[in-house]
């Protein structure tokens, strides 16, 4: 799995071949039985749902590393493993 990020018991993960199926630079997060797909240009949800309080620390975790899930996104694009991004603390 192709995990990127994880803290608070949040697991975020970037698939190298979802590209051909997501056009859009997306990253996923998971949250116990719940899952949510990003948008990394605006982070917005482009579907599921998290609780509240979960959603705002993934989106405190993206501004906080702007630059790094498209960096990311750039390298699935091309087939290569994304790298490790600093959780949230």
């Amino acid at each position: 799995m192709p995990e990127i990020s994880r803290f608070l018991g949040i697991i975020i993960t970037m698939y190298w071949y979802e590209n051909m199926i997501h056009h859009t630079p997306h990253f996923h997060a998971r949250y116990n039985e719940y899952r949510c797909v990003y948008s990394i240009d605006d982070l917005s949800v482009i579907e599921g749902k998290l609780p509240a309080r979960i959603h705002s620390y993934v989106i405190e975790w993206a501004q906080l590393h702007l630059s790094e899930p498209q960096e990311n996104w750039n390298l699935v694009v091309n087939g290569k493993a994304p790298n490790h991004i600093v959780p949230l603390v």
